[in-house]
């Protein structure tokens, strides 16, 4: 699926095993990769229902390839041979398999108040700068945009709002941008708007069809009230 917004950039998302994608890049392709591959703790959506104390939670489909474990070092090494900068989330959790150190983390405080989920995501980053800390409300129902509360499709999804303040960060317009695990596309959606060139890949066909599905009505929406 490849949109063309008309403004030379297009938004490519892929079913696909980005691995296979990933091998037929040249190096340096992308100016920034934003990733966030499996954390190799078990977290796969589908007993959801069993954590957290404040709502029930949502049991979702187990993604293709569960979250066993986190991408092998091959991964994080064709990552960083295709792209420029890397954000990878999780990475606290496999730090060991990215040959390159960083003092550039971002945190990402959740708010999730009493709940036996984390308190707040980090993500590994290539960049040079300083620690940042972005806090923004994902706690069941709770959210930190309530007015535009979003969907719930992926049993990993960040919010857009997310991925709008990464690139405002660490992307400038008309850039290259990977996404090598797409799972509920926001990623994509902020892509779209902020105006970078994107590829997202998703290996499972059903969150893929969702993910797909997701972006286009969340970009005609905003595009038919903004016009």
């Amino acid at each position: 699926y490849a949109q063309n917004t008309g403004l030379i950039m297009t938004i490519e998302l892929l079913n696909i095993d980005c691995m296979e994608y990933m091998r037929t890049l040249p190096d340096k392709y992308f100016d920034l990769a934003i990733v966030d591959p499996p954390y190799g703790i078990g977290e796969n959506g589908d007993r959801n229902a069993s954590r957290g104390k404040l709502a029930v939670a949502q049991n979702y489909k187990a993604f293709a390839g569960g979250d066993r474990d986190p991408p092998p070092i091959e991964y994080f090494i064709e990552l960083q041979r295709v792209s420029n900068n890397q954000i990878v989330w999780g990475a606290n959790h496999f730090i060991d398999r990215i040959a390159k150190p960083s003092s550039c983390w971002v945190v990402w405080d959740k708010v999730t108040g009493e709940s036996d989920f984390a308190d707040s995501e980090l993500a590994y980053t290539s960049f040079k700068t300083a620690v940042r800390n972005f806090r923004f409300q994902w706690s069941g129902m709770l959210q930190g945009d309530m007015k535009n509360k979003e969907q719930r499709i992926h049993p990993t999804q960040k919010p857009v709002k997310l991925y709008e303040w990464l690139l405002t960060n660490y992307a400038k317009p008309g850039q290259r941008v990977l996404d090598t695990h797409l799972g509920s596309g926001s990623s994509a959606i902020a892509a779209h708007y902020y105006g970078v060139d994107f590829v997202g890949c998703e290996l499972d066909k059903d969150y893929f069809d969702a993910a797909k599905k997701r972006f286009e009505q969340q970009t005609a929406q905003l595009a038919m009230f903004g016009a």
